[in-house]
């Protein structure tokens, strides 16, 4: 299990996370949503280990992340930021396999099979610099994936998505949940920080709700995305599953050959 317990973060004098319990389980995908600035992605990095506790506990397994090493974490766990600078003209397939250890043919296989996966079939030998916004997060996808293929095959990998969908079209935006919701069936666990709630009632197995840093709500989606809740975390008046006046277009009923299983 990947655990955070009692976790608090302090920048600038300024708290941003303030005693927050949280549980990954292995085979399930936790969404994390809440308003801007509640602390979705300090928590995320918090949980990754890339942001220094000012309290509490973040473990995998039981043991402390900070008693891990390096190579142990990045066979545990990758992490998909909300962008990614790349300073050199690398191309495609030397992006994704650059936390790859091996090459030669084998690795050339997997960057084939995985740029299939987030459909960019041809883009392996393209400079990652030529792409767009979009075409880059999806091959960050297929980098950390590629990443995590490289662990532990007897221990759960946990997948991190910082806003994964957040620059990509609606085609798209399914073919990356479809992806976490793969890596959770094979037993691994996804931590996904996104802002759609309807996205998130479509993927999550568990969502938990963010604000002011403290967890408001968390549980399942029947029980979060309701007007209560919504209304506390957002400070917005609504009524959950009903149609407005106007048209509309729900991801719930869209159906699309890329879309999540």
């Amino acid at each position: 299990m990947y655990e955070g317990k009692d976790v608090r973060v302090v920048m600038n004098g300024r708290t941003l996370l303030n005693g927050v319990d949280l549980q990954l389980r292995e085979g399930q995908i936790t969404v994390l949503v809440g308003p801007n600035g509640a602390g979705k992605s300090t928590l995320l990095k918090a949980l990754s280990g890339e942001h220094r506790l000012a309290g509490g506990r973040v473990s995998l397994d039981g043991i402390s992340i900070s008693d891990l090493s390096p190579m142990d974490m990045a066979r545990r766990r990758a992490v998909l930021p909300q962008s990614v600078e790349v300073a050199f003209a690398f191309t495609v397939a030397e992006v994704i396999t650059v936390g790859v250890m091996g090459a030669g043919k084998r690795e050339s296989a997997r960057v084939t099979r995985l740029l299939d996966a987030v459909d960019l079939p041809g883009f392996a030998g393209r400079r990652y610099d030529s792409l767009s916004g979009g075409e880059r997060q999806r091959v960050q996808l297929a980098r950390v994936l590629a990443q995590l293929e490289c662990g532990h095959a007897d221990k759960p990998s946990y997948l991190f998505l910082d806003e994964p969908t957040a620059s990509l079209d609606l085609a798209h935006q399914f073919v990356v949940l479809r992806l976490a919701r793969a890596h959770a069936d094979k037993g691994g666990g996804v931590l996904a920080v996104l802002h759609d709630l309807n996205l998130a009632a479509m993927v999550a197995d568990r969502i938990v709700v963010l604000a002011r840093g403290e967890i408001v709500a968390d549980g399942t989606v029947e029980d979060v995305i309701c007007d209560e809740v919504i209304e506390r975390a957002f400070g917005v008046s609504v009524r959950v599953g009903v149609p407005p006046a106007g048209p509309y277009v729900l991801p719930q009923n869209i159906r699309h050959p890329s879309g999540p299983a």
